[in-house]
């Protein structure tokens, strides 16, 4: 869906400019025998790549910044009415484990030609196995790799259980957004408090280290508000990109709007327009170089390509809407 459709879409954002000592962590301890140096990946998903993207793990996932940016900031809650958060959220897990270098689009073979297969319907598997770290990626990393050979579009579907397959109900990721404010909490960035509703209460999460979340907004409002491409602030080779997959899954899930409350109804609308240029521009295969171009010795083409699949996924939500 364009603006020049008529129709306005309600999206929001998150996390900025990420201080390299305090939100990415050099991950690589000597237990997967990374050891987190370039060129040590064992895995097979670098094998044409080279080095270790491991390295450059943030401190806030995908998902992480998702949440943080959908949060009501004193209440500590996500809105009741908001619909879309937990099934975009299941499309940055796979981002997330792609960008991570764990799974990737099939080679092509007899049973898959890509130049007959829509993005969003190209299959994906596991080529790295490896734990990440975090409890939502490596659970859904068993899932996808103990499961059926299927396509980005089907394993969002299972991933939060929109299935008529009873076979496939088992691989439903269960209270993802309050698994992930719990981990927000964990990492310092949320805290926990108990809220009366009426009738009964309920833990909500009020955010606690607020220049984490200042961050999340400021990257969104640095991207759709730009008239050029960001400058790059960050070491990571993967910051471009993450920053574009982040504000696309927040415009999808419909809480870019948080980061954009001192604009006037114009000036939101055209960001919600760029969101929707990126949302198209990003969400094909091949992506633009120039934000691909740093990757090519960390990732291989297959989990760019990935990438660029669960944003196709989002953009076939818009034209549902």
């Amino acid at each position: 869906m364009s603006s020049s459709e008529g129709l306005s879409r309600r999206r929001v954002a998150g996390l900025a400019r990420r201080d390299s000592a305090d939100t990415r962590t050099a991950s690589g301890s000597g237990e997967n025998g990374a050891g987190g140096r370039p060129g040590a990946r064992s895995g097979a998903g670098n094998a044409d790549a080279g080095q270790d993207i491991d390295q450059y793990a943030p401190r806030l996932t995908l998902m992480d910044e998702v949440v943080l940016l959908g949060l009501k900031e004193k209440e500590g809650y996500l809105s009741f009415w908001n619909d879309s958060i937990s099934y975009v959220l299941r499309g940055c897990i796979l981002a997330e484990l792609a960008l991570r270098g764990r799974i990737a689009i099939v080679r092509e073979g007899a049973a898959f030609r890509r130049e007959n297969t829509p993005l969003a319907e190209r299959p994906i598997e596991v080529i790295d196995g490896r734990p990440t770290g975090e409890v939502l990626l490596d659970e859904a990393l068993r899932i996808i790799k103990s499961g059926d050979r299927a396509s980005i579009s089907n394993w969002i579907n299972f991933l939060s259980g929109e299935t008529w397959n009873i076979t496939k109900i088992s691989y439903q990721l269960k209270q993802v957004r309050e698994r992930l404010a719990k981990g927000l909490v964990d990492k310092g960035v949320l805290r926990t408090e108990k809220r009366n509703f009426l009738l009964f209460d309920m833990a909500t999460h009020p955010v606690q280290d607020t220049a984490a979340r200042r961050a999340v907004v400021q990257k969104c409002i640095d991207l759709v508000l730009a008239r050029a491409p960001p400058v790059a602030d960050d070491p990571a080779p993967d910051y471009l990109l993450r920053r574009v997959v982040f504000v696309c899954a927040a415009f999808a899930a419909n809480v870019l709007e948080n980061a954009l409350p001192m604009l006037e109804f114009e000036a939101r609308e055209a960001c919600y327009a760029k969101a929707d240029v990126l949302i198209a521009e990003y969400g094909q295969w091949p992506m633009p170089e120039s934000v691909t171009r740093e990757l090519d010795q960390y990732l291989s083409r297959e989990c760019l390509e990935a990438v660029a699949g669960v944003l196709s996924v989002y953009a076939r939500m818009d034209s549902v809407l």
